[in-house]
């Protein structure tokens, strides 16, 4: 993404932007697959973990950070490109691979509809997929 669309994002998800804020949804658009706190802090060096934790924090207050929940015990994020600042219409499945442990995006999977009895309200969805990726699994076929 350019930095202009970077900034459109921000400024469409009522994300003031600043530079550290750009800077993240950067590393974050960059990335092949969703990435943990930690992952971000060795891609964008120039910024402390505080400032990277807070602006993840303001990130998913606003809507613009995938959060997944891969079972890893580290949570993962991801730029949401919905086109709706109020209803994400970006959702879709996330795969976790077993064997290097690495979350992927299965973006042309969305998530299916679920009805819920009268009574619950849904603040987030997360659906996750566990196996073996590609990769690993053609190596635990060779083994």
């Amino acid at each position: 993404m350019t930095n202009e669309e970077i900034v459109g994002l921000l400024v469409h998800h009522g994300v003031k932007p600043t530079p550290n804020r750009i800077l993240i949804a950067q590393a974050l658009a960059a990335a092949t697959r969703p990435s943990s706190q930690p992952e971000l802090e060795r891609r964008v060096e120039t910024l402390d973990k505080s400032s990277i934790f807070r602006t993840l924090g303001t990130f998913r207050v606003h809507g613009l950070v995938h959060v997944i929940e891969d079972g890893s015990d580290t949570v993962k994020y991801e730029l949401c490109l919905s086109h709706d600042a109020d209803h994400d219409d970006d959702q879709h499945v996330h795969f976790y691979c077993e064997r290097c442990n690495r979350t992927y995006c299965l973006e042309s999977i969305h998530i299916p509809q679920v009805t819920l009895p009268a009574g619950y309200e849904v603040h987030g969805v997360n659906y996750v997929i566990k196996g073996l990726c590609p990769h690993c699994a053609r190596q635990a076929s060779m083994e």
